[in-house]
Formats: C-alpha cells, sequence, structure tokens
C-alpha cells in the first residue's frame, strides 16, 4: 500500500510539474510591429527669404535697335518630398503664372535636381514658355526628397523674350513694372 500511495504522489507530482512546464516561456515569441507611412506632396521654392526676381529689358542706345531682355535668373531652387501612393505611379510637379503679359514670354528651365536628396527624383522637362495652364516642369517623380534650401533639388533659370505680337503696337507699352506670380504644385498621375 504504501508502494501505491508513493506512486501515486510521485505520478501527482509528476503532471503537477508538466502542467507547470507547459505554462512557462518557450525558446521564442512574437510580436506584431506596425508601421505607419503618410502620403507626402509637398513643394517649395528656395531660398525663401527672397524668391522673387526681377528681369527687364534695355533701351538700345542706338536709334532702329530693338530693347533686349537684360538677361536670366537662376538663383531659385525648387525642392520637394513625396511619399507616392499605392494608387499613383509617379507624380509630375506643374508651373503656371497667374497673367500673361502681352508680347512678352517668360521662359522657365528646371536643371536635373543636384544635391542632397534620393529617391526616385523627377526629370525636368525642355524650357518652358509660362502660362495661364498648368505646365509640367519635373515629371516621373517617385517617393522621394531634393535636400532642402538652395543649391538642393533642380535650379530654375528664367529669362525673357519677345513673344508673339512683341512689336504691335497696341501691346508693347512702356507701363511701369509687371508683377506676375508663378505657382508650382503637384500634379498627381495614375497609372
Amino acid at each position: 500500500m504504501k508502494r501505491i500511495k508513493f506512486t501515486l504522489a510521485l505520478s501527482l507530482v509528476v503532471v503537477a510539474i508538466s502542467a507547470n512546464l507547459s505554462a512557462q516561456d518557450t525558446n521564442t515569441d512574437n510580436h506584431t510591429v506596425t508601421i505607419s507611412v503618410p502620403e507626402v506632396a509637398l513643394v517649395d521654392i528656395e531660398p525663401a527669404a527672397n524668391k522673387n526676381i526681377t528681369l527687364g529689358f534695355t533701351a538700345p542706345t542706338e536709334a532702329g535697335l530693338p530693347v533686349t531682355p537684360t538677361g536670366t535668373d537662376n538663383t531659385l531652387w525648387l525642392n520637394y518630398s513625396s511619399i507616392k501612393s499605392v494608387a499613383d505611379a509617379t507624380r509630375n510637379v506643374s508651373v503656371k503664372v497667374n497673367a500673361i503679359i502681352p508680347g512678352i514670354d517668360i521662359r522657365v528651365t528646371a536643371a536635373a535636381a543636384t544635391g542632397a536628396g534620393g529617391g526616385t527624383l523627377g526629370t525636368p522637362s525642355a524650357q518652358l514658355t509660362l502660362s495661364a495652364a498648368d505646365q509640367t516642369i519635373i515629371s516621373g517623380i517617385g517617393s522621394a526628397y531634393t535636400g532642402d534650401g538652395a543649391n538642393n533639388g533642380h535650379n530654375l533659370t528664367y529669362a525673357l523674350a519677345p513673344g508673339s505680337g512683341y512689336w504691335n503696337s497696341s501691346q508693347l507699352c512702356r507701363s511701369g513694372s509687371h508683377c506676375n506670380s508663378c505657382r508650382y504644385s503637384y500634379l498627381h498621375h495614375f497609372g
């Protein structure tokens, strides 16, 4: 009988220990890490402190010669940050002006991206003659960033040129300064 009690007691101890062992930690475990990536579409012209430019024409010094554009301005830089959505194959940046100056074309050229950026940076278009309609100046932007500030992103070169009707006397008049606003914005490209 002692032997049965001892065997029964030992069996109960083994069952208790094995039940306790199955409740213990194992040599592996896991958990979930959720990562949230926001969609980003930011565009900026740098340097922020002075992004207004002045272009003009020079009067001739000899009768019979035309006025000539005074040159170009390449002090501005286009910066952007982009995290595209799954639905967007790529993004584009467009540009337009708020008003056309009769007889005068404002032209802009974006250089290839340089500086501290990374990712799928966009490709600049050829020189654009600005209009009141959106025109793509940078295309094919994926998830990317150009870096911030001057000397990062796409350098912009502005120039004036005689437009259609330039010498039409009803269009070309000295009327003081003209202020135009250039607007850069993202346009989504689906597909």
